[in-house]
């Protein structure tokens, strides 16, 4: 039995249609705790996650984090569940529905989204994408700042795809968008419109997903393009030095991850007796569970 998955029919001469994958990080299916366990154990077992040596982490996610954390999870996604499901979920389908019809109406351009964990899933996706007769197709990770646990798990999914495909389409892989113009110029827009309606606060705060120093030790770039980032925002808002400020949010366990941490940050700004903190998460292309509960 053959290795490779089942090709649709081949059609000689065909011109063949160019499609966007969009994707994100992923979602449970419901605000359950079953849901959870079997959505982070999938999360979780993602080496590109969780960079320790793989028997020692194993007995970790099995033995402790798996028993404990998807009930806490469940918890905090009920609070942000919507009539329409997961927030990340919907709002990931939206932009690939606006997107299809910023395209235009060309009906050789086709438009799919998917998420790293969870569902729709990565490879049923790009299979559905070849069979609809996609001959090339751009795969556009939803994460503006590259970094191998985000980025980089998404293309080992699709590199996974691809080894168990015998005809391959012609792929375009995007790295990153953190220094785009027009994702900066989309950023300050928002900002901008948050301010012309609940006018301006004594210091912007721009947050972003943290990660394990470690990470940058080893040569990620993710806080360089972070720190970019919130540069060109702070430009393109015209803000002085001292009125804004990065950090970095969502630490877990007891190892040193990448600072100024955000709740350390938010700390010492209310000792120093501001009115008025605005926080900002532009490493988030939607919303979900660290936009709107954790954060």
């Amino acid at each position: 039995m053959s290795r490779f998955s089942p090709e649709p029919p081949h059609v000689h001469g065909s011109r063949g249609k160019t499609a966007v994958l969009l994707i994100n990080l992923g979602t449970p299916a419901a605000p359950t705790a079953a849901a959870l366990r079997r959505y982070l154990g999938e999360f979780l077992a993602d080496p590109r996650l969780v960079e320790m040596p793989r028997l020692l982490w194993w007995l970790i996610l099995h033995g402790v984090v798996l028993r404990l954390r998807p009930r806490q999870s469940a918890l905090k996604y009920a609070k942000i569940w919507t009539s329409e499901g997961s927030p990340l979920a919907v709002h990931t389908e939206r932009q690939a529905k606006l997107l299809r019809g910023a395209l235009g109406a060309d009906p050789q351009l086709v438009v799919g989204w998917a998420m790293r964990y969870g569902e729709p899933n990565i490879a049923a996706t790009l299979d559905r994408l070849k069979a609809e007769g996609a001959r090339r197709i751009l795969v556009l990770p939803l994460y503006p700042q590259y970094a191998a646990s985000s980025s980089a798990a998404a293309f080992d999914a699709v590199a996974a795809w691809l080894s168990r495909t015998r005809n391959l389409p012609e792929l375009r892989l995007v790295r990153d968008y953190h220094d785009h113009p027009g994702y900066i110029a989309a950023l300050a827009a928002s900002v901008r419109e948050h301010w012309r309606q609940q006018g301006g606060p004594a210091k912007l705060v721009m947050s972003f997903h943290g990660l394990p120093q470690h990470t940058l030790d080893w040569g990620d770039p993710y806080f360089c393009e972070c720190q970019a980032t919130a540069r060109l925002l702070a430009a393109a808002l015209n803000l002085a030095d001292d009125a804004w400020q990065l950090a970095f949010q969502s630490r877990f366990g007891r190892a040193k991850w990448l600072q100024p941490y955000t709740q350390a940050t938010l700390e010492a700004l209310g000792r120093q007796g501001l009115g008025r903190v605005d926080v900002i998460c532009p490493g988030f292309a939607g919303d979900c569970l660290e936009t709107l509960e954790e954060i």
